[in-house]
């Protein structure tokens, strides 16, 4: 059960939203997101380009242009080393545009996920060597490669690591020391020396960052940057960063220019998912669009979505474009059937009780081992390690909830691991199939959640009746846009919302859309996206079968409930109506 709280920061709404000319719900909000004036609130709603950081104060990105200028101007073989995910697919592209632009001699290769696991090895370093590679740039990985680095070196082949994921150490007398790899120029912001002012940022805006230096260092004017930040903001919303500072304006200006892309391939995938003609929201990037450039690598080689970016004609793109969102179709089939399977065996082996829980799934496929955790971690509020495989080596993803930094935890038992890596909330690892029972009990016995940490703690910004709301607050609403980590999306609630009918919806039936009416008399649409039997076994708990029966069949009475909600528009037929969108009940 989560727990309700109401947010209570004070300032005069009436005033700044007079000022602003908004409404005072909206100037609510933005001082729920801690800001304190008027100028503040103003550069949230209508910053732009000037809040970027320039690439100056990035650490070793000098270095970095200085080695490629050498190695352009002699021809010499590059090598770039991406990652099956999206903001690895859109790093490498961004970097081979840009090298290609300055007359790079330059190609690509990305890691298969499951013959080559995540990031740059030495079997990488092997395989260059044999290409006559002169130099290797890493791009969303590379951070933990310093066997990789240190082998490129005996070859002879210089390495450019641009990285965004933390730095790897080792605890030596209560104290970090950090590893970093042996290359001649390493740039990534989580570095402690390292003095670019936002290091929440993602692979991809590492990557722009060098070509920006790059293209200033030879003089390159061209709009190619229009194109390349679109992609970045693409990637920041896929890798989950937090939409804050540089993040937020980035995200923003993909979600206005996406629909006119300068890039081929990614107005290809918008048509041939649909979205053409409707709005793209952050939403359409991490739920319709990333998905489909994640599923080549999760089912196949990413090349695939890395061939999509490089298409120059309308024609090649709709092929590769249809075939992206056909295995996206498949891996969504395989997610909900792993799902499905995961909670049975959550279930009979009593891994609920765990404080974190640790789920062996043998024939689940690798790749949709995070979606599952993820999914898992949802349900049950809990740190979720999901391990895949039956060889001697294990892969595994875990998924974690705000109270449990899950790379650190990681760190403290990382002799039981070959290989790992991540953040405070999802990190990848492999480790021994000997190590698997070691592993679930260390990483419970070193666990010290408690009830508390463990309880989902919601803050609403408005307790506000529905019928307050019009579809010129929802548009004022759509200018704090985008939302995401670390400008989540405003959470509105009302007491006592009596229930009239509910239909199920969606090929699993996990959906539902209620008819409601409010103490004041007026009547919704209220709408659950996911997970709609839990609500309706959470009423047939209440309020008996007999209630729950009539619910299903448009006569019910009496069936009150708290909820949380967001206000939205829904578009059947050209007919434009205004929904609620369930968050969490009582």
């Amino acid at each position: 059960m989560s727990k309700w709280m109401v947010s209570s920061k004070k300032c005069d709404f009436k005033q700044i939203g007079e000022e602003l000319g908004i409404d005072q719900v909206v100037v609510r909000i933005m001082r729920n997101r801690d800001m304190t004036d008027i100028s503040q609130m103003k550069s949230f709603l209508y910053g732009g380009e000037e809040l970027f950081h320039s690439y100056e104060y990035m650490k070793d990105v000098d270095k970095a242009v200085d080695i490629l200028l050498d190695k352009i101007d002699e021809n010499a073989k590059i090598r770039i080393i991406g990652d099956y995910d999206v903001d690895g697919i859109m790093s490498t592209y961004i970097l081979w545009k840009g090298l290609s632009k300055c007359g790079a001699n330059v190609d690509t290769v990305i890691p298969h996920r499951v013959r080559d696991g995540y990031g740059i090895n030495t079997a990488f370093i092997e395989d260059a060597a044999k290409d006559g590679i002169d130099t290797v740039i890493t791009c969303d990985n590379g951070i933990a490669a310093s066997d990789a680095c240190d082998l490129a070196l005996e070859h002879g082949i210089t390495c450019i690591i641009t990285d965004h994921h933390e730095i790897p150490y080792e605890m030596i007398d209560s104290k970090k020391r950090y590893i970093l790899p042996s290359a001649p120029a390493v740039i990534d912001p989580k570095q402690d020396d390292c003095m670019y002012p936002y290091k929440n940022i993602c692979g991809a805006v590492v990557a722009l960052r060098v070509i920006e230096a790059l293209f200033d260092a030879i003089g390159e004017q061209t709009d190619d940057l229009e194109e390349l930040r679109e992609l970045a903001g693409f990637a920041t919303v896929c890798d989950v960063m937090e939409l804050k500072d540089e993040n937020r304006v980035l995200v923003k200006n993909t979600l206005k220019n996406l629909k006119n892309s300068k890039n081929v391939g990614m107005r290809a995938l918008i048509k041939v998912c649909g979205l053409e003609d409707r709005i793209i929201s952050s939403h359409s990037i991490g739920f319709i669009l990333g998905p489909c450039i994640n599923a080549t690598g999760r089912l196949d080689s990413a090349d695939l979505s890395l061939e999509l970016l490089q298409c120059s004609t309308i024609e090649d793109a709709i092929v590769i474009a249809n075939e992206l969102k056909m295995l996206n179709e498949n891996r969504k089939a395989l997610t909900e059937q792993g799902l499905i399977n995961a909670l049975k065996i959550i279930d009979d082996e009593h891994i609920f009780e765990q404080k974190v829980m640790v789920v062996y799934m043998p024939d689940l496929h690798e790749s949709l081992a995070g979606i599952v955790a993820g999914r898992i971690k949802e349900k049950y509020k809990k740190p979720v390690f999901v391990i895949t495989g039956t060889d001697k080596t294990l892969k595994g993803s875990a998924r974690s909830i705000p109270a449990y930094h899950i790379y650190e935890a990681m760190t403290k038992i990382s002799d039981l691991f070959e290989k790992f890596g991540g953040h405070a909330m999802a990190a990848g690892f492999s480790l021994p199939k000997e190590n698997l029972d070691e592993f679930r009990k260390r990483i419970n016995d070193n666990c010290s959640l408690n009830e508390d940490d463990y309880e989902e703690k919601i803050v609403i910004d408005v307790p506000m009746p529905m019928r307050y709301v019009t579809s010129s607050l929802i548009e004022q609403l759509s200018c704090l846009e985008p939302f995401g980590l670390g400008n989540e999306k405003p959470i509105f609630a009302e007491k006592d919302v009596e229930l009239l009918s509910c239909r199920l919806m969606g090929s699993m039936q996990d959906m539902a859309r209620f008819s409601v009416r409010t103490k004041d008399g007026f009547k919704a649409e209220m709408i659950v996206f996911r997970n709609a039997n839990d609500m309706l076994f959470a009423i047939e708990k209440k309020y008996g079968s007999n209630a729950l029966k009539e619910l299903m069949e448009s006569r019910a009475k009496g069936i009150l409930m708290d909820v949380i909600y967001y206000p939205s528009i829904n578009e059947y037929q050209g007919r434009k109506t205004i929904q609620f969108v369930v968050g969490d009940y009582k």
